[in-house]
């Protein structure tokens, strides 16, 4: 293999820190994604709602919408390596709470529930963290290729964590989803221990309510910020959010299991893989506003396609395609926002990306699920790829300035 593709593909991994990041964070995310494969089938087993995979999706949701800006603030003023240690560790322990009441056969709904509030709340303060910290373990002349990396890391977990989730499942039942996640958590928080991070101490200079003030400026102070956070937003509704049907569409469309829907998000995954593996090749040659244009274009004929499919493997084929699209758009909108940020206002402008990634997703899920158990499935998928459609068709000819962004 070409050693210079390696070096480009891969220039991130030259930092041990990093390293340490890469693998702890890919053991945890598999774990993660095995339980919220999991955790969908099950609410979708005890309740025979897609509404309720709405709801699980809107109480994690709602902590983000209230926490993540003061998140962002946390991320700022202290030790981000400090802060996700704290958000890892309560995170194993509610992955912990949930095995239990599993393995007890106590588990209902709205355990589920409250258990993903709690969820929301370390996550909005886990997220901003998260998303600085990668800029203390590389140099920023690699900082684009570790984002794409990063994607690359979450979707390796995407892949494998839901094929594995449908066996486990199958085989041994939910809860050992949950304990497995659980114990992924030591991963990351051991190699969040190791690491060797001499950040610069942050102070204070304002008020809160001034800090975040200065977090909108910087997020929103050119055009093509806005419109980048408007297709985060759109895409993160109507993209992502389509994603908490994957449970119904395998029952209800496909006829299958908790197999079948395994497979979907590992599909999903598989072509998220392969985005951000092309990202992270040629994010340094300057062609990420026209990937952008491309991707947004191609997501809502995948889209499409997808909900006209009954057969599996066009169906695995389509929503990887799907993920390829979404995972494109959403890396080369990560990477613009953070190369146009300050360091000393990353936290706060990452913060409103997590507020809006995220809960764009909350709503998306939300609305998704009522259109699918008022009307159908395939109906809500429809719909969506019409907005997808709409918005990345008037941002193609209505702003050509960011098909312009090397």
């Amino acid at each position: 293999m070409n050693i210079r593709y390696l070096d480009t593909t891969f220039a991130a991994l030259k930092y041990p820190n990093y390293r340490l990041w890469f693998m702890g964070q890919l053991v945890s995310l598999i774990g993660t994604w095995m339980q919220s494969t999991a955790q969908g089938f099950l609410i979708y087993d005890l309740t025979h709602s897609a509404a309720f995979l709405g709801y699980v999706s809107f109480a994690s949701g709602i902590p983000t919408w209230v926490l993540t800006l003061y998140g962002g603030l946390i991320a700022d003023r202290m030790s981000r390596r400090r802060l996700l240690i704290i958000t890892q560790t309560t995170m194993m322990v509610l992955a912990s709470v949930l095995a239990i009441l599993t393995f007890t056969h106590a588990v209902q709904p709205w355990h589920i529930i409250v258990l993903a509030f709690i969820l929301g709340i370390a996550n909005a303060f886990d997220m901003p963290g998260r998303q600085s910290l990668v800029a203390e373990l590389v140099d920023r002349k690699d900082l684009t290729n570790a984002i794409a990396l990063n994607a690359t890391m979450f979707n390796l977990g995407v892949v494998v964590g839901p094929a594995v989730a449908g066996l486990v499942y199958a085989w041994l039942g939910p809860a050992w989803c949950f304990t497995i996640n659980a114990i992924s958590y030591i991963a990351v928080i051991i190699a969040l221990v190791l690491m060797n991070v001499s950040a610069p101490l942050r102070t204070a200079r304002s008020s809160p309510i001034q800090e975040v003030k200065e977090g909108f400026n910087a997020a929103f102070s050119d055009q093509s910020m806005r419109v980048l956070f408007a297709g985060l937003f759109i895409f993160g509704m109507f993209g992502f959010g389509l994603l908490i049907l994957a449970p119904a569409w395998a029952v209800n469309v496909l006829h299958g299991d908790v197999t079948t829907n395994g497979l979907l998000l590992s599909a999903r995954g598989i072509g998220s893989l392969i985005g951000g593996l092309v990202l992270a090749t040629i994010a340094s040659r300057g062609y990420r506003g026209k990937i952008w244009s491309v991707a947004s274009l191609l997501l809502p004929i995948s889209v499409v396609l997808f909900g006209l499919a009954r057969w599996l493997p066009l169906s695995l084929t389509m929503i990887g395609f799907m993920g390829l699209c979404l995972i494109s758009v959403v890396n080369i909108t990560n990477g613009l926002i953070q190369s146009k940020t300050s360091d000393d206002m990353r936290g706060r402008v990452m913060s409103i990306y997590s507020l809006i990634f995220i809960g764009s997703q909350t709503l998306g899920g939300l609305l998704i699920g009522q259109v699918a158990d008022r009307v159908s499935e395939p109906v809500a998928v429809f719909i969506s790829s019409g907005v997808l459609a709409i918005f990345s068709v008037v941002v193609y000819f209505y702003n050509p300035s960011l098909r312009k962004i090397t």
